[in-house]
Parts: C-alpha cells; sequence; structure tokens
C-alpha cells in the first residue's frame, strides 16, 4: 500500500508546483514606478530581517526539544510490554516538522512582499487586475502550506514505517507520525505570538498617534510607525498566520492517524494501515480541489469582490465533497469492521460543511454588509466606551453560533462514525478526527483566501505613501475591507478544527496512557481541570499586555519624531521620518516577549503529566473548554470593530476625522490584539498542549 502513500506525496507535489507558477505570474507583474518599489523594498528588508531573527530563536529552542525528545521517549505499550526506544525517530519527526513550517512561511512572506507592490499597480488598472494579483499572491502560500504539509506526512510515513519500520507497534508508528506534528505546532505558536505582538505593536502606535492625535491619514508617509505596520501585516498576518493553518492542517491529519491504531486493529495490519492512510488521501483530495478551485477566482469590474473568492471557496468544498465520497468508499472496501463506508464520508462532510458554516458566522459578525458592525459603528457616535461595550458583546454573542455548530458536528460525525463501524470502541472517536480534516481538506483554498488580505493591506499602504490617485486607494481600501471579512472566515475554520482536532488528540492521548474514564472524584483531575481553564486567560493576557508594552513605546517614539524633526507632522519637503527606529522597536520586543507565554505552553504538559496523568487529561479539557470560545470571542469582535472603523472611514456616519471616527479607531486598536494576537494564539496552544501529551504520553504511564 506504499505507493498509495507516495500518491498522496504526488498531489502534495502538484500543489507546490502550482504555488511555483502563481509565485512566477506575480513576479511578472510591473511592480510600479520608482517610489513605489523603494516603499515596498523598504517593507520586505523589515519583513526579512524579522523573520531571520524571528527563526535563529526559534532554532535554539526546537535544537533543544529535539534532545529532550531523542533522550527521554521510548515507545510503552498501555497495556503492558516491553519498551522500544524510538526517541531519536521522533526527534527527527519533529524537526523536519519544524523545518517545513519555517519553510511555508518564509516562502509565503516572500512572494507576499512581492505582490503588495504589484497589487498596488494593479489598481491603477482596475479592481479585477487587483483581486487577482493580490489573490495569486496569497494562493502561493496556501498551496505551500497544504503542500509542504501533506508531502511532509507522506514522507515520515514512508521512511519510518514502511521503509525503516523503527517500530511494528501501530501506536508507536502514530507516536514518531506526531512528532512531526508537534515540530509544525511549537513553531506555529511562537511565530503566531511573534508576529502578532509585533505587528499590533505597530499598528496600535501608528492609529492612536496618526489618526487620532496628528488627524493624517492612514499609511501616511509622515506616521514614523507606517513601515513597521506594514513589515507586521507580512510577519504576522501571513508568516504566522501560515505557521498556524500549516499546524492545524498537519494537526487534523495526524489525529485520525493516532486513532486508527486502536480503531483498526480488528481488521488486522492491512484494516490499520487503511485505517491510517484514509486522512492523507483526503488531503490529497482537498489538495487537487484547491488547485482547481484557484482558477475559478475571477473578478469582474463593478461586481461584488466577496463573489470572486466565495467562488474558489465553494468550488473547493464542492469537489471535495464528490472526490472524499469515492475514495472513502473505494478505500474502505472489503474492510471487515467496516459495514457502512459512507458513514465515514458523512463525518467528513459533517466537518466540512459546520467549516464553512462557522465562516459564515464569523462572515456575519465582521462584515460591513451586516447589522452587527453597523450597530458597533454607530455606538462610536456615543464615544470609545460604547464602541468598545458593543463590540465586547457581538463578540461574546458570536460563540454561540460557533459553539452549536460545532457540537452538531461532533455529534453527527461520532454518530456517523459508529454506524460505519458499529461494533468497534472509538470508531465515533475516529470519525470525529476525519470531521477535523474535513474542515481543513481545503486548506490550500482557505489560506489562499486569507492571505490574500495581508498583501492588499500592504497594496494600500504603499499606494498611500507614494501618493497614487485617491481612486487606486478606493480600490486598495475595498480589496482590504474583504480581507478583513477573508481572515475571519480562515479563523473560524482553524479554531472550530482546533476544538475538533484537540478532541481527537485528548483521545489518543487517553489511550496512550490507558485512562479509560476521566475521573472528576479525584482532586488531582479537578485541579488540573481549573489549571487548564485558567490558562488560556494567563496566554492572552500575557501576550496582549506584550502588545501594550511595545504599542507604549511606539507611541512614545512617534510623539517624539512629531515634536523633534522639524516639518515632519506638517509633511514639509525635506522632513523625513526615521522609520528604522520604529522598525526595530518592534522588533525586540516581539523577539522578547513571544517566548515565556509560547514556552509556558509547552512546558506546563509535561510538568502536570509527571505529576499526574489524569490531572493533564483534565488540564487538556479545561483548556480546550476555554480556549475555543476565547478565540471565537477575540477573533469575531476584533474583526468587527476593524470593519466598523473601515465603514466610518468609507463616508458613513460623518467619515473620517470626526468624534466618530476617532472612538472607532480606539475600539478597533482593542481589538487589534484580540484578532491578530491572543484570538489566533488560541487554536495553537491547546493543539500544542494536546500533542506535547500525546508525543511525550511514555512517561506519563503509570
Amino acid at each position: 500500500m506504499e505507493y498509495w502513500a507516495l500518491a498522496t506525496g504526488g498531489l502534495a507535489l502538484v500543489g507546490l508546483i502550482m504555488a511555483f507558477i502563481y509565485a512566477k505570474m506575480v513576479v511578472k507583474e510591473a511592480p510600479g514606478d520608482e517610489k513605489m518599489q523603494s516603499i515596498a523594498g523598504a517593507i520586505r528588508e523589515g519583513a526579512m530581517a524579522f523573520i531571520r531573527r524571528e527563526y535563529q530563536v526559534l532554532a535554539a529552542f526546537v535544537v533543544i526539544v529535539f534532545a529532550l525528545i531523542a533522550i527521554f521517549i521510548w515507545y510503552k505499550p498501555a497495556g503492558g510490554g516491553e519498551s522500544t526506544y524510538t526517541g531519536i525517530y521522533t526527534a527527527i519527526a519533529y524537526v523536519f516538522g519544524a523545518a517545513l513550517s519555517m519553510t511555508a512561511g518564509f516562502v509565503g512572506m516572500n512572494i507576499a512582499t512581492k505582490a503588495n507592490v504589484r497589487t498596488t499597480h494593479g489598481a491603477e488598472r482596475g479592481t479585477k487586475d487587483a483581486l487577482v494579483i493580490a489573490f495569486r499572491g496569497g494562493a502561493v502560500m496556501g498551496l505551500t502550506v497544504a503542500g509542504l504539509g501533506l508531502l511532509g506526512l507522506s514522507i515520515v510515513y514512508l521512511v519510518f514505517v514502511k521503509w525503516w519500520q523503527v517500530v511494528t507497534d501501530p501506536a508507536g508508528q502514530a507516536s514518531i507520525i506526531a512528532g512531526f506534528s508537534l515540530g509544525a505546532s511549537s513553531v506555529a505558536l511562537f511565530a503566531r505570538v511573534g508576529g502578532g505582538i509585533y505587528t499590533k505593536a505597530a499598528d496600535v502606535g501608528a492609529d492612536l498617534v496618526g489618526k487620532v492625535e496628528a488627524g493624517i491619514p492612514e499609511d501616511d508617509p509622515r506616521n514614523p510607525a507606517v513601515i513597521a505596520d506594514n513589515v507586521g501585516d507580512n510577519v504576522g498576518d501571513i508568516a504566522g498566520m501560515g505557521a498556524d493553518l500549516y499546524e492545524s492542517y498537519v494537526g487534523s491529519i495526524v489525529a485520525p492517524i493516532a486513532l486508527a491504531a486502536t480503531v483498526f486493529a480488528v481488521s488486522g495490519a492491512d484494516g490499520v494501515t487503511k485505517g491510517v492512510l484514509l486522512p492523507m488521501l483526503i488531503a490529497g483530495v482537498g489538495i487537487a480541489a484547491s488547485v482547481i478551485a484557484t482558477f475559478f477566482v475571477r473578478a469582474r469590474e463593478g461586481a461584488h469582490l466577496s463573489r470572486a473568492l466565495n467562488a474558489g471557496s465553494y468550488t473547493a468544498a464542492l469537489l471535495t465533497t464528490v472526490g472524499t465520497l469515492f475514495v472513502v468508499l473505494y478505500w474502505l472496501k472489503g474492510v471487515d469492521a467496516v459495514k457502512h463506508p459512507v458513514g465515514f464520508w458523512i463525518s467528513i462532510i459533517c466537518g466540512l460543511a459546520s467549516g464553512l458554516a462557522i465562516g459564515w458566522v464569523s462572515e456575519f459578525y465582521t462584515s460591513d454588509k451586516y447589522k452587527p458592525v453597523k450597530e458597533i459603528a454607530q455606538s462610536s457616535q456615543t464615544g470609545p466606551a460604547t464602541t468598545i461595550l458593543s463590540g465586547f458583546s457581538e463578540g461574546m454573542e458570536s460563540t454561540a453560533g460557533a459553539i452549536l455548530l460545532l457540537v452538531g458536528a461532533i455529534a453527527g460525525a461520532y454518530l456517523a462514525g459508529n454506524w460505519a463501524m458499529p461494533d468497534v470502541a472509538n470508531s465515533g472517536i475516529y470519525g470525529i478526527a476525519l470531521a477535523a480534516i474535513g474542515m481543513l481538506s481545503t486548506t490550500g483554498m482557505t489560506v489562499s483566501v486569507d492571505a490574500y488580505g495581508p498583501i492588499a493591506d500592504n497594496a494600500g499602504g504603499i499606494s498611500e505613501m507614494s501618493g497614487r490617485p485617491p481612486e487606486v486607494r478606493k480600490i486598495t481600501d475595498s480589496l482590504d475591507s474583504l480581507g478583513n471579512t477573508t481572515a475571519a472566515i480562515a479563523k473560524g475554520f482553524a479554531i472550530a478544527s482546533a476544538g475538533v482536532t484537540a478532541l481527537a488528540l485528548f483521545k489518543a492521548y487517553t489511550t496512550a496512557v490507558g485512562i479509560e474514564i476521566i475521573d472528576l472524584g479525584r482532586w488531582q483531575t479537578v485541579v488540573g481541570l481549573f489549571l487548564g481553564g485558567m490558562f488560556p486567560f494567563l496566554f492572552s493576557s500575557m501576550a496582549i499586555k506584550a502588545v501594550g508594552r511595545a504599542a507604549y513605546s511606539m507611541i512614545e517614539e512617534v510623539r517624539r519624531q512629531f515634536r523633534d524633526i522639524p516639518g515632519l507632522k506638517e509633511g514639509k519637503e525635506g522632513a523625513r521620518a526615521e522609520y528604522a527606529k520604529c522598525v526595530d522597536i518592534s522588533t525586540k520586543a516581539a523577539l522578547k516577549r513571544m517566548v515565556p507565554p509560547a514556552s509556558i505552553a509547552v512546558i506546563s504538559p509535561v510538568i502536570i503529566g509527571l505529576w499526574d496523568n489524569q490531572a493533564l487529561a483534565g488540564y487538556l479539557a479545561g483548556a480546550l473548554v476555554v480556549g475555543f470560545l476565547l478565540a471565537i470571542f477575540m477573533a469575531n469582535a476584533g474583526g468587527a470593530w476593524d470593519n466598523a472603523k473601515k465603514f466610518i472611514e468609507a463616508g458613513n456616519l460623518g467619515g473620517k476625522g470626526t468624534p466618530t471616527h476617532a472612538a472607532a479607531v480606539v475600539g478597533d486598536t482593542v481589538g487589534d490584539p484580540f484578532k491578530d494576537t491572543a484570538g489566533p494564539c488560541m487554536n495553537i496552544m491547546i493543539k500544542v498542549m494536546s500533542v506535547i501529551a500525546l508525543v511525550f504520553a511514555p512517561l506519563f504511564i503509570r
């Protein structure tokens, strides 16, 4: 059956080849005049410098974790039996997963910093050209994330399981593959925290001093923080987001792989192999569907922009729905214990449908087409306090719809999985795990649409700084506003899949350590549950506080330059802002403050697991529920505040320069670290802790 693993690797390569083609198409576009290229060059230089320094810090962390895994990890069967040394193999898989995650972020950001100025130049020709260029730049990120994720898993499976056969027990094989997922997760957590601190420190500083105090437009070249702000879009919303979705994608595939070892054991070695390869085949179908769907993203002048991007997303979902039906029916045919293979297809569709539905909920609460954003904008007429209260309430309300859809998907996937294999324990949990890969099967398309947003945002900044005509900025602003909504939808996918994936990984952990029932009558379990519920709040506090402190330094620096550089605020000829100092503030703050919260997320499960493995189960459960709710709340509230501000800036309720606009800007600055720093980290955090628990499970067996 190794040929099928090779086939999944081949489909991954198709995605990577298409990403290369789109990259070439973007680079061939004209980059505009010398002034535009100079500004884009400064943004690119700052972004690439930051990611190199960030990766140096990450490399040191990866080396430490590699050593710990290599030294301490021996595979121990939960039911007893002889231990097998697997540490070095798991550690190699870990480093491989981390390296591919870094590669995906670097490649995506490299092209994004070339696509931004070309999108600006495309906007001079019209909306259609600008959207296509920005989307193709995002598609490089999307297809690279999906392609490298599936290719890496295929290689790990073939090398360690099929060719080297380092351990014969399927559960031991799954633990090695989980090492790859841990590499992806740990890099994603640091990249999201670091990128989020960087971008929001610059954004908050630029907005509060520039828009509110100085009364100058967004992205005005007089603002010293403007280059740092645009650099942040790349390091946070592209490189960080790419690592986030890469981790989510890999985790959603690894979760059912980890469960297949026990669920399909009744069907013998061939049955287990089919259960392990099924998630990879589903992911392969999703990549093929995403590649085809990219051709459906076409814009017409005067048409609503969201239709162009939705055409791609819905095409990918439809093709995946049809393709996975044939794959499941063919692949599971003849597996004795699988009585109704279509049940597992229903599980997949439960995930895919609920992912789309949760995306619609996010769109409803974050798009200026709908009531919530308009109500936040209207509340800005009475000041920042009512703006903030309105955004909080809408964000909290949005968790209800997301939770109802999530639990519906979990229940449907579980029942369908049970129906597929009615006589096998945990088949319903395997169905839930397939729902997670169903949600993220179209990651190639989801990330493409998400990464498009920061490119459009950068294009608007370049337009303003280079003095393009107002109609050009109007086009880039329309692209950027849509980008805020698409980003919220992508976050909805990632957060929803995190909840389902973490649940499947949780079950894999309890199986690995031999826990059959989580006993809330044990005080240790209850302690773990409360600690787990507390940790997402502590993590969010550390991330938001880091943004606040860095933003304080940024605000003081911008004020100093306006005060000390003659003629800068007035825009006199020869007066030039010192952009490099603001870039340095964000860089130092991000690199210094990303380490503590991410490190605690990695270390705490090991410490608690060494104390008591049921306490760790409680810890993971508490973090899963609270982290999911916080993630949805912060992502949707932040997106709603942002688009309420843009709704006013479009000329509604008085437009720019009014007290209403100033109040909306304050709301947006509150929402910035919500939606782009702490919020996105929640879904990574709960999966990092779950994967850590699974990889280090041999140490926790009593």
